[in-house]
């Protein structure tokens, strides 16, 4: 877990009324969602790419992976564009709340909580809900990185 001195900086976000969280650390910035193109031969998990800047980068469906009702993307929608150690990745959130600096002994790990959710990096509970952290670097399995990379090779 990404700490400064004894506190973790989370961006917070909503998929439906679930409040969700990456680490403020891989984010690169969070804009408004776009069209996407298809990546034929790519994951189930991968929506298709966006082009940022001359930069093709997937587009992960953390509603799919999580199981959560399909809705198409809208232009009220926020991409945060991020990085895992393998490459940029886009995160589609229905949008964005806030920036929260959370002690470090608030944030459990996902095991404590969810001992089988290998998406998660841990979980922070409040009065009103939990947020849950996302590990990015664990979203694809290593079959669904390799599809990925072939995908885009081919695109």
């Amino acid at each position: 877990m990404e700490t400064t001195s004894t506190t973790t900086h989370l961006i917070i976000g909503l998929l439906d009324t679930q409040r969700y969280a990456l680490q403020l650390a891989v984010v690169e910035r969070i804009v408004r969602a776009v069209e996407v193109t298809p990546l034929p031969r790519a994951p189930e998990i991968v929506q298709g790419v966006v082009d940022v800047e001359g930069v093709v980068i997937p587009v992960m469906n953390i509603r799919k992976r999580l199981g959560l009702p399909e809705k198409p993307i809208t232009t009220s929608d926020r991409f945060i564009v991020a990085r895992t150690q393998r490459r940029p990745v886009i995160v589609v959130l229905d949008t964005v709340q806030s920036i929260l600096e959370i002690p470090a002994e608030q944030v459990m790990t996902a095991e404590q909580i969810l001992p089988h959710a290998r998406y998660l990096e841990g979980v922070v509970k409040f009065p009103d809900g939990m947020i849950f952290i996302h590990d990015l670097d664990q979203f694809l399995s290593l079959d669904e990185e390799q599809a990925l990379n072939q995908a885009l090779v081919n695109a």
